[in-house]
């Protein structure tokens, strides 16, 4: 499990808009705990961490702390049409731990994604949660069924 490494990026100027975008310069990956390849591929354009900015001095802006890089992959993943939006969601909470975040904070971050999977109306992201109940639910609670990625251990879950 773990990153490809840090990730070779250059930023990408957008005139009179947020200048958040960047472009991976070469491959950028994360393998998940079951081996899965998680893959960025050079010439992504990803922005971040989709954090609120009201959040930001609480959480952090979206390219500060130990989940930068989980956003990355986590950003590509949401806009694969092959990759279900849990399965990317559940991603990100290893990407997140391998990172070097708490287990406290991946489970916020990872609440924090599936809230906004089930917020987005737009483009891609409007089937992202068929079933507003999972919202609360850690990754480990998910059935098989519904989620075909690593699970998380019962002694992960406790707070």
């Amino acid at each position: 499990m773990g990153f490809s490494g840090n990730p070779k990026t250059e930023w990408l100027p957008n005139p009179g808009g947020c200048n958040r975008d960047m472009k991976l310069l070469e491959d950028f990956w994360f393998d998940d705990p079951k081996g899965r390849r998680w893959l960025a591929p050079k010439n992504s354009v990803v922005n971040g961490a989709s954090i609120p900015q009201a959040l930001w001095s609480t959480v952090g802006s979206p390219y500060t702390d130990n989940y930068r890089r989980a956003s990355i992959v986590h950003d590509v993943a949401c806009n694969d049409l092959a990759v279900r939006r849990d399965d990317a969601d559940e991603m990100f909470y290893y990407a997140c731990l391998d990172g070097g975040c708490s287990l406290l904070q991946a489970k916020m971050l990872y609440a924090g994604v599936r809230i906004g999977a089930w917020a987005c109306i737009g483009g891609l992201q409007l089937m992202a949660v068929p079933i507003v109940g999972q919202l609360y639910r850690l990754p480990s609670q998910h059935t098989n069924d519904e989620y075909s990625g690593p699970r998380i251990s019962d002694s992960e879950l406790r707070w």
